[in-house]
């Protein structure tokens, strides 16, 4: 019974069923994020700081575009996510971010809000970097997947970095405490939904692959163990902020602003 990262992953690729959900909730999930950062970008008064945000959209959408594409080099067709795996739904259903009603909405964002959707972005950031951060240790160097893995892993770098920059600013301008604040309760609520999504992945993974009921119970055993590993010490990685090493990651910013 083969546990390992690198197991999982080679089994769910060599399954057509399991690699078409596989792909298809990682392309859903990067689109979504596309149209909503293009919306937070048309409705932020800051150009400047709207076009550092529509670069981080128009990467979200090239890499829904990738696990399109790896799909159709395997001749498949994306899948309907369900909805106990649609990581972004969950999290704007507990509140986190800002909420698809108010991206219809045609009025400017404020601070508040503008502060909310940054403090997601950091704290969802976080969890991209270090998941496409493990595939890339896992399949730099695949035929396969090697080159959409490099591709995607630097960009998150490039986002996480620029969630720093743009909150450090925001924090100079008086806004840390609430910063602090978001963070911290953003980052709560994503262990947990990240939590149960895992969950419910691995069951219908489980069941594409016929995972046996001792396997699955040690694999929903760790997802929970490392959920509360997360919950109760390792969740403030996700809060922390300083100056990235990698500055002006999507586009230099002009004295007025730095």
């Amino acid at each position: 019974m083969a546990l390992s990262a690198r197991a999982i992953y080679d089994e769910i690729r060599s399954n057509d069923e399991t690699f078409r959900l596989f792909c298809s909730i990682a392309a859903k999930g990067e689109s979504q994020g596309g149209w909503e950062n293009a919306r937070i970008a048309a409705l932020t008064a800051d150009r400047e700081l709207a076009a550092r945000i529509a670069r981080h959209g128009a990467d979200e959408d090239k890499h829904g575009r990738i696990f399109l594409s790896l799909l159709r080099k395997r001749g498949l067709e994306p899948v309907a996510v369900p909805e106990d795996a649609d990581y972004c739904i969950r999290l704007e259903r507990e509140g986190i971010g800002l909420a698809h009603a108010r991206l219809y909405d045609e009025r400017p964002l404020g601070d508040e809000e503008l502060l909310a959707y940054l403090a997601h972005s950091r704290v969802t950031e976080q969890r991209a970097a270090e998941e496409v951060e493990l595939q890339r240790k896992l399949f730099a160097d695949d035929p396969e997947l090697g080159k959409a893995i490099r591709t995607i892993a630097a960009d998150e770098e490039n986002h996480l970095a620029y969630c720093h920059e743009e909150l450090l600013r925001m924090a100079a301008r008086g806004h840390g405490a609430r910063i602090r604040a978001l963070l911290r309760h953003y980052a709560l609520v994503e262990v947990r939904t990240y939590r149960d999504v895992s969950l419910a992945v691995m069951r219908r993974m489980g069941d594409a692959l016929g995972w046996s009921r001792s396997k699955r119970a040690v694999l929903a055993f760790g997802i929970r163990a490392i959920y509360w590993v997360e919950r109760l010490f390792t969740w403030r990685r996700m809060t922390s902020l300083r100056p990235p090493a990698r500055r002006d990651a999507l586009g230099p910013m002009t004295p007025s602003r730095a």
